[in-house]
């Protein structure tokens, strides 16, 4: 990855400790120096109003301080009196050349003898060049501060000469080397330090870039996915700042897309679910019009025909006009029959048709059922039984269910073959009462078994508009057992064909 964030915060965090390391170094070195300078010099200033607070006190420590002065803060003192007669100096010198006994002939100093001054001519020569140069400074009562060299020893001291409230003098002297040397020191010991630092840093830098960015990584990983409509994976928010604050509307983010795009999908789903069924019920509605069309072409012609026979007196003879009429009635019959179960049909499947529900005995119900079509049964030579167990009571509309088997029986006996058996049992299925009939017969081929419940749609076109069959009796099953919310349902078995549909049972019906 080029010019990641973790290389950029690396080098801007390295960066701004060499920064600050360069920057510390420089000042170190440029004013170092003078900044030691001017804490000396008020240290200086300070120091020598001390000492003149004790001259003027008259303090009997006053030697006892000055030498505690000269220790602790490597300063070398003088004291002088009016005359520029050394009372103390820190460097003692010879006895002067002469007479003895002129050492005892300067003024009588009140402070006490304890460590009795030598004169130099070297320090009196310096004493008086810094009180004639700040001559103005000391009659104002002021510290004259100035750096001056030894010309003896070739070294720079930066000396503080006040004059005392008794007129003494007093110089207080520090050597500008040690101060130079310091800044020095300090400035070798501040770039060791500074290369450490500088290490030490880069490596605590590194591992902290990594941490920091390490929620980036992952939320940049977590937003691929998500741009993938992968939801599963969510940011891990350990923290509290902004970064845990991204985390969670990252993993809010995901939920809301997650339900959004799923809702999405569903509602997809749902309108290629609605487009398909739409497209099917318009195939529907073509092929209801076409089947009606074609079912109703046939005996409107015939009808056309023969009344058009009759019109123009074809049919000379009352046994032609007769045969003429009973073609017309018989074509007319059909076309009532489709249109009643077309209008049949299309209540049950509006939901404009309401069950009327009640309770009979099904076995003797689906006898007496069968003994309407007994005369047809002995006519065309059918053996026929009904088996069933007794008190098995059914919940149901007794005139629909009389229509569902009325449907079965008409189609049974249209397809029957020898030997001419046919077979209705009644008996319990679980929480059901199943009505079964048995027809021998030629079996349906397999592929039609799911088809023979579609309107109009005929195993054999030839035969059932032989016997006048309309293709819309197992449509009316398949709508009325649904409106029962119960199965039914063909299968073949051997020797013919079976069929079944469900009824509710009373005790069932009652407990729910």
């Amino acid at each position: 990855m080029k010019h990641s964030i973790k290389l950029r915060l690396f080098l801007a965090m390295s960066g701004l400790i060499l920064f600050f390391i360069l920057l510390s170094s420089v000042l170190v070195n440029t004013s170092l120096g003078r900044y030691y300078i001017h804490k000396k010099t008020a240290d200086l200033r300070e120091h020598s109003r001390i000492v003149a607070a004790l001259v003027q006190e008259d303090s009997a420590d006053l030697w006892t301080a000055m030498e505690r002065l000269e220790r602790n803060r490597a300063i070398s003192s003088t004291l002088t009196d009016a005359n520029m007669n050394i009372l103390y100096s820190t460097f003692p010198g010879p006895p002067p050349e002469g007479d003895p006994e002129q050492a005892d002939k300067r003024p009588a100093s009140p402070l006490p003898p304890l460590r009795p001054a030598k004169p130099r001519d070297q320090q009196l020569f310096l004493l008086r060049q810094a009180v004639e140069s700040g001559r103005e400074q000391l009659e104002k009562g002021e510290v004259f501060m100035e750096v001056r060299e030894d010309p003896r020893l070739h070294t720079q001291f930066l000396n503080a000469v006040s004059q005392l409230p008794n007129g003494y003098y007093l110089i207080l002297s520090t050597p500008l080397a040690a101060i130079q040397e310091s800044a020095a020191v300090a400035n070798r010991f501040f770039l060791f330090t500074g290369l450490i630092t500088l290490l030490l840093g880069n490596v605590i830098v590194f591992f902290y870039a990594r941490r920091f960015t390490q929620p980036i990584l992952e939320m940049n990983d977590i937003a691929r996915r998500m741009a993938k409509l992968d939801f599963q994976k969510k940011v891990t928010a350990d923290s509290r700042d902004e970064l845990g604050q991204l985390a969670e509307s990252i993993n809010s983010l995901s939920d809301q897309l997650s339900r959004s795009i799923t809702e999405l999908q569903d509602r997809n789903a749902q309108l290629q679910t609605d487009i398909e069924r739409e497209r099917k019920i318009d195939e529907m509605r073509k092929e209801f019009i076409s089947n009606v069309s074609h079912e109703l072409k046939t005996p409107i012609a015939l009808i056309q025909g023969y009344a058009e026979g009759l019109k123009v007196n074809v049919a000379d003879d009352e046994e032609s006009r007769n045969y003429y009429c009973d073609v017309i009635m018989d074509e007319s019959r059909k076309m009532n029959k489709l249109v009643m179960e077309l209008l049949d049909l299309s209540q049950i499947e509006s939901g404009q048709f309401h069950l009327d529900r009640s309770t009979f005995d099904t076995v003797a119900w689906a006898e007496s059922v069968v003994e309407k079509f007994a005369p047809l049964l002995r006519e065309r030579q059918i053996d026929w039984s009904v088996d069933g167990e007794a008190g098995l009571i059914a919940d149901a509309d007794k005139e629909r269910m009389e229509q569902v088997l009325v449907n079965y029986l008409t189609n049974a006996i249209h397809h029957i073959a020898p030997p001419h058996q046919l077979t209705l049992r009644v008996f319990p299925r679980q929480n059901k009462i199943r009505v079964t009939l048995f027809n021998s017969g030629k079996g349906i081929p397999e592929e039609a078994l799911d088809q023979i419940w579609t309107s109009f749609y005929k195993v054999d076109k030839a035969r059932t508009r032989a016997y006048g069959g309309t293709g819309l009796g197992l449509s009316v099953v398949r709508a009325i057992q649904r409106m029962h919310q119960n199965g039914y349902g063909a299968e073949n078995a051997p020797g013919g064909v079976l069929f079944w549909f469900d009824l509710d049972r009373a005790e069932d019906a009652l407990l729910s």
